[in-house]
């Protein structure tokens, strides 16, 4: 069959799928859903870490250096994200997702958010700077932004034979992505409003002091109220 009669076959396949939808308890692996017409529904809280200014990296320092930038802050978030018992289920270049399930998702995925943050101001950013000249010379400030959300979700596997992984779609994944994008510094974690109002108070407060301040933001094309902090947490 040519490619093309090929592509228009499951194209009509794919958007004729009637989903043969499950309630999901724990995190799904890509193998726990079925290619053909699978679908997990769960009820999760989604961090994006985000590596900000990649493109100057690579634009001003060795290739060497970018790559161990990169890696060095996606280790960081991946080991906080299973130290924090989230899952890890996608890389998207210098960006990592991490899914939270369990009795306080909310405050591990913003616990894990905070200390990302203070060893990226308090490891990551010294070290590289002591190490790499192109860094020092180009006074560059290894950046980054942690979003998360909490809402209903659902994983399907897309792509096809021996080449697919899961998707998700719902309201959490998509707009923690889209928090992470923010770049407004030295405010690098970012919450949803669902995601504040749940979580324990002892994450709210350093202290008597607030965590936490509320900022309208326009994603999408409409404001959304979420909730940013500058305060580091050592993990």
């Amino acid at each position: 069959m040519a490619i093309l009669d090929t592509l228009e076959s499951e194209v009509n396949s794919i958007l004729s799928i009637s989903w043969n939808e499950r309630n999901g308890t724990v995190i799904p692996e890509t193998t726990d859903v079925a290619l053909k017409d699978g679908a997990v529904k769960i009820e999760a809280t989604f961090l994006y870490a985000d590596l900000a200014g990649s493109s100057l990296l690579a634009k001003t320092c060795p290739w060497q250096t970018t790559a161990k930038i990169i890696r060095t802050y996606l280790d960081t978030a991946v080991r906080l994200i299973r130290h924090h018992n989230g899952e890890v289920r996608s890389f998207d270049g210098d960006r990592v997702m991490g899914i939270f399930k369990g009795l306080y998702p909310n405050t591990s995925a913003v616990t894990c958010a905070r200390n990302i943050d203070w060893v990226v101001t308090n490891i990551i950013n010294p070290k590289a700077t002591e190490k790499f000249k192109s860094i020092r010379d180009n006074d560059i400030k290894i950046k980054h932004c942690v979003g998360v959300d909490t809402s209903e979700a659902r994983a399907v596997r897309s792509g096809i034979r021996n080449y697919n992984d899961l998707i998700w779609i719902g309201k959490a994944p998509a707009f923690a992505a889209k928090l992470s994008d923010i770049r407004d510094y030295p405010y690098e974690v970012y919450i949803s409003k669902e995601c504040y109002n749940k979580l324990a108070a002892s994450a709210k407060k350093n202290g008597t002091e607030d965590v936490w301040t509320a900022k309208d933001v326009v994603i999408s094309g409409q404001t959304h109220t979420v909730y940013r902090s500058k305060t580091l947490l050592k993990p």
